[in-house]
């Protein structure tokens, strides 16, 4: 959205000078100075911001006015209606200022009342000016307000700070609570100023790292530089959200004690399903009891065939998916936000979040063994890889797949979480790829009337496996038999708490087999982060990636970057795939992982693929009533169908019967020392391996390799 450029006016003088609003006269700003001056590098500005409305009427700009005399963040219509009353209002003691690791223009001012403006500046260095003003501001204003003097009373005798906080008073009078208050001494004087010390550091090393040339060795997209960097971003994120919380509880209890007036909102408001007087992180889950309006069908888990032995799957049974869910609803997230804070305030930064049951509105309408399914919506490009004419062709092709099958993985912009998988639960599907035309049999064009027959489509088949629940690990397979390319992959995800974001790794390894070059792609996979968790959650990758094929001698390396703290574009990725013998670079690659990707080629030959307008292949599905309890689809449907109508309570209480009934069969298998058995993966070393790969199905080699080797003999 394109806009007039903002305009910051700045008072002439920079320190304890006259300073007053645009819109009041000289003479009513000097009278204030006389009883209080400004600290140092306190400014009045004001300028043109955008600010976030709701999801219907997104980003609007407004005239913005810092009004430090008052300690508000006022915002009008236009410049125009400036001498009119505003059209809202902040004020900025006890508030936080917070700038988004969204985008390098976006931040956030929170003030004491629970309202949140969402602001952006026009770019990065607006962005610092603003919000370095706004927190010179807020402390001032939030250690006078503590302190108990506050300049406003200079300048406004009629308008006292429980007002402008919107507090309900008692029965005393406010200038026994004022007199009373100001002999209340501010114990976090010293936190502050260490803050204040921390944000700085903070800033010298990020500046410094960023720095760095760009040179062989140590540069700023060094792996464990850019974890520095989050870390740093993460801690003071979380301190600074922890400053103010107990900022907030000072105040509650100076209140209490002094008989002040009150503010409702402290206390976060949890449904009912959440009071179950635990404040552990258990305290998410809730006592045994049904739901109302009716019982829950569920099958009992000697009805579930765990019994270890494979299941067949009639192709002819699968029909292209009608489901089209999409998670773009934000409502719940910022409804429920009391009940993220509660859940943040009982975790510490690098948590272990795998035991960590998180609150329902959060979650995906899909299990995570369907998100590994979503992955390969561009089936195409997978069976291609066995198309590639050259040991080199075929890498590329195979960073290409890759590096394009993230963006559909995601269901929209959202950050939301996938179902955890229950131990046992599988999920199968399948596409019906179209066959590619071979130049080389196409009829001449002597003899138009020669038709070339309509061939059926390639099949390539899916089966996920929840092999392990502690810890949690995935095992996928995929193949295609006409061309004889399958994939194995096991993975284990492990997620921390990292201040105001959640890190996700994905620890594992996948391995492609093309058997008819008898090559072998062994791949790992990136972590991937939840930002902004406190208000739009999205998600970023971030990692190195290796691939390597130890018999063709190639190798690639895809480095999935996190967004710098100052600039810098999101989900920005690079590639380069090598021949190892001669360390030449073949091919770079350059972009978004989700947007545009440029190919570069030794040649000079360039490719653009957009991944938005890739063609997008339909999976095909089982019904519902003709999957197995243990399938996916079957086993969360009444989740799914609870969260399509935003039944939260409802959701919750069938995904913890799910979970309590996994955690009865452990139990029961603990007690009884029966051992857990797998249906489709077998445990190979420290991976998972499927149980009938193409690579040692023996009727397969014998009906479908040899012939081929032969066709390719005679030819």
């Amino acid at each position: 959205m394109q806009g007039e450029p903002a305009a910051v006016r700045i008072a002439e003088n920079d320190s304890k000078l006259d300073v007053f609003p645009q819109n009041r006269t000289p003479s009513s700003g000097r009278a204030s100075a006389k009883s209080w001056q400004y600290s140092d590098h306190m400014e009045n500005i004001d300028g043109y911001l955008m600010k976030y409305t709701n999801l219907v009427t997104g980003w609007q700009y407004r005239f913005f006015v810092l009004n430090n005399e008052a300690g508000l963040l006022e915002y009008f219509v236009n410049e125009q209606s400036r001498p009119q009353k505003p059209r809202g209002m902040l004020p900025l003691a006890g508030a936080v200022i917070s700038p988004s690791d969204e985008d390098s223009h976006t931040f956030t001012v929170n003030a004491i009342s629970g309202e949140q403006y969402k602001l952006r500046a026009c770019d990065a260095k607006e962005r610092q000016h603003w919000v370095s003003r706004l927190q010179i501001c807020t402390q001032h204003h939030t250690e006078a307000m503590g302190s108990g003097s506050s300049p406003m009373s200079a300048r406004r005798p009629s308008q006292n700070t429980a007002s402008l906080f919107g507090w309900t008073q008692t029965n005393k009078g406010s200038s026994l609570y004022s007199s009373k208050r100001s002999m209340v001494p501010d114990h976090l004087v010293d936190a502050r100023e260490m803050m204040s010390q921390a944000q700085g550091q903070h800033k010298d090393l990020i500046q410094s790292i960023e720095g760095l040339p760009a040179a062989p060795g140590l540069s700023p997209l060094d792996q464990d530089l850019l974890m520095l960097k989050a870390t740093s971003m993460a801690t003071m994120s979380c301190l600074n959200e922890c400053l103010h919380i107990l900022h907030l509880q000072q105040m509650a209890r100076q209140r209490s004690s002094l008989g002040a007036p009150t503010i409702e909102w402290l206390e976060p408001k949890l449904p009912d399903i959440l009071k179950n007087g635990s404040s552990s992180l258990g305290s998410f889950t809730t006592e045994e009891g049904q739901l109302e309006g009716g019982r829950l069908e569920l099958s009992s888990p000697e009805s579930c065939n765990f019994s270890g032995e494979q299941e067949y799957i009639d192709p002819e049974d699968e029909l292209e998916d009608s489901c089209t869910d999409k998670e773009e609803d934000l409502g719940a997230v910022e409804e429920e936000r009391s009940v993220i804070l509660h859940l943040l305030s009982q975790l510490k930064l690098g948590m272990d979040l795998t035991r960590v049951v998180l609150p329902t509105f959060i979650l995906e309408k899909r299990s995570l063994l369907e998100m590994y399914a979503d992955f390969m919506s561009h089936p195409d490009l997978f069976v291609a890889i066995a198309d590639g004419s050259s040991p080199e062709d075929r890498m590329v092709r195979f960073v290409e797949y890759y590096l394009t099958s993230f963006h559909e993985g995601r269901k929209g912009a959202i950050a939301k979480k996938p179902y955890n998988p229950i131990i046992g639960e599988t999920f199968h599907c399948s596409w019906r790829v179209p066959r590619r035309p071979d130049p080389s049999k196409e009829p001449l064009q002597e003899s138009p009337e020669v038709v070339a027959p309509i061939q059926e489509p390639l099949h390539l088949r899916f089966v996920a496996e929840q092999v392990s629940h502690h810890p949690p690990v995935s095992g996928f397979y995929a193949e295609c038999q006409e061309k004889q390319i399958c994939v194995n992959t096991h993975v284990w995800t492990k997620s921390k708490f990292m201040g105001m974001s959640i890190g996700v790794s994905m620890i594992g390894e996948g391995c492609l087999h093309l058997l008819e070059h008898d090559e072998e792609y062994t791949f790992t996979l990136p972590c991937a982060y939840a930002r902004s968790i406190l208000t739009v959650p999205w998600v970023e990758l971030g990692g190195k990636v290796n691939i390597s094929c130890n018999k063709s001698g190639y190798s690639a390396v895809i480095t999935f970057q996190t967004k710098p703290f100052y600039g810098g574009k999101l989900h920005k990725v690079t590639a380069e795939v090598k021949h190892n013998a001669t360390n030449a670079v073949v091919c770079r690659v350059q972009g978004e992982w989700n947007g545009v990707l440029e190919f570069s080629y030794t040649s000079g030959e360039t490719r653009v693929v957009d991944v938005t307008k890739l063609p997008v292949t339909r999976k095909c599905v089982r019904p519902i009533e003709k999957q197995t309890p243990t399938e996916s689809r079957r086993l969360w449907q009444h989740v799914t169908e609870a969260l399509r109508v935003k039944d939260i309570e409802k959701a919750t209480e069938h995904k913890r019967i799910l979970e309590e009934r996994q955690r009865t069969e452990e139990r029961h298998r603990m007690e009884t020392e029966t051992p857990w058995r797998t249906k489709y993966f077998d445990r190979e070393g420290d991976g998972w391996i499927y149980r009938k790969p193409l690579w040692k199905d023996s009727s397969f080699k014998s009906s479908t390799v040899l012939p081929a080797l032969r066709q390719s003999n005679d030819e």
